[in-house]
């Protein structure tokens, strides 16, 4: 009788236990575990660019022409708009309702304390088209920078689409990578669970378990704000838009687990394609919808940059008016845009955002112990919150269709 292989879900939780537990009792040997965490985001990072473009250029030549492309890019936009300003709102909602930097009376850092992270300069909008805007596409897709390969990649599949048969090869042709990429993304995911075991033995080892006492109230209503976030506003959303919630989890929930033990919504976009394509989300709309959320639609991380901000204006007791925190929101709803594929880019901005209201940026350094811990939930809150849009756009666009066989390659070659 042979053993039946555990499925990956299994599998990466197995890796957060034992993860958790070597780097609680072996914190001399556990940090240089970290080596299998940057081994797996590598690999990762090796198929974004590949599988992103591949993907959508076969979606858009599906699409057809630019004034379809526009139609569903503008349903997208107005959706993430929307979704970022109501995430900002619950954000200071529950940071003035539990007031954490009131509550747990931290020892501050002095003001004038490093704390080794730039403030985002202020809205450039030549910096902006220059992000977007790709001067080289070979050069973007070797820094992975998710934005401006999806612009080459809408300009060369309408082109596709535009020249008839000549276009079809090459469509053809990348769908043909695309279901490589897909294969390859398998191969890759055999070594998720040894690269969370890395991760969360380094975390552990280095911060250690104490770190949550004397955090538990800020970390506590962070995730609540999460939680509602996801199973209140998310869940009415799909409610309303005669979508299954919870059938849609389920069908994410590796994805979800994978960004919560990697803290990194990065790492689970790969995965993600393939369990949207399986709950039903047609496949133009998922290359269309999702590498453009990663850029524009990250929830969690819009709602956490109001709350720290807050926050940190609270433990200095320095007084934000509402006409602050509105002038704030809107701010943060033009600024975050040109942020993708900065290293810890929601830092970035909340530093930013300190220096603009004459809030010590110092203040930061009461969240850097535990910011790996809040962004375990704020990346898995951008995994579903991008499932969310895409099946949404989906359902506008006439393209939810019943949920699929589990065989992923089986769906994409039939």
């Amino acid at each position: 009788m042979t053993l039946k292989k555990p499925s990956l879900i299994v599998q990466i939780f197995l890796g957060m236990f034992f993860g958790i537990i070597v780097g609680y009792f072996w914190k001399d040997f556990a940090p240089q575990l970290h080596l299998l965490s940057d081994i797996f985001m590598r690999l990762i990072k090796m198929i974004i660019a590949p599988l992103v473009f591949s993907v959508l250029v076969v979606g858009v030549a599906k699409v057809g022409d630019f004034k379809s492309v526009g139609r569903i890019g503008l349903k997208t936009i107005l959706y993430f708009t929307a979704a970022a300003i109501i995430s900002l709102l619950l954000g200071l909602m529950i940071v003035n309702f539990a007031a954490p930097g009131k509550t747990m009376h931290l020892e501050l850092p002095a003001t004038t304390a490093e704390t080794g992270i730039e403030a985002a300069k202020s809205f450039d909008a030549k910096n902006f088209i220059e992000h977007v805007i790709p001067a080289s596409i070979v050069e973007v897709m070797a820094k992975n920078e998710i934005l401006p390969i999806v612009i080459f990649a809408l300009f060369f599949g309408v082109a596709c689409a535009s020249i008839g048969n000549k276009g079809k090869v090459v469509v053809e042709f990348f769908d043909s990578v695309s279901h490589i990429m897909f294969k390859v993304t398998n191969y890759v995911m055999a070594f998720a669970p040894f690269g969370v075991f890395g991760a969360l033995a380094a975390v552990v080892a280095k911060q250690g378990l104490g770190v949550l006492a004397g955090y538990v109230y800020l970390i506590g209503t962070f995730y609540l704000g999460l939680i509602l976030f996801v199973f209140v506003i998310l869940f009415l959303i799909c409610f309303f838009m005669k979508i299954k919630f919870f059938q849609l989890l389920g069908y994410i929930k590796e994805p979800i687990l994978l960004a919560f033990s990697t803290a990194s919504s990065e790492a689970a976009m790969p995965k993600t394609i393939e369990s949207l394509e399986r709950f039903g989300c047609g496949n133009r709309i998922i290359s269309f919808v999702l590498p453009l959320g990663y850029s524009f639609n990250l929830d969690g991380s819009m709602m956490y940059m109001t709350f720290a901000t807050v926050f940190i204006a609270q433990a200095y007791g320095i007084e934000m008016t509402t006409g602050d925190q509105i002038t704030m929101l809107l701010i943060l709803l033009i600024t975050s845009k040109g942020m993708a594929g900065i290293p810890r880019a929601s830092l970035v901005v909340i530093a930013g955002m300190l220096d603009h209201f004459h809030i010590p940026v110092a203040g930061l350094l009461l969240l850097l112990g535990i910011d790996q811990i809040l962004d375990m939930g704020r990346s898995a809150t951008n995994v579903v919150g991008n499932a969310v849009a895409t099946a949404v756009i989906s359902k506008w666009e006439g393209e939810l269709g019943p949920p699929r066989s589990d065989n992923i390659d089986k769906v994409r070659l039939d």
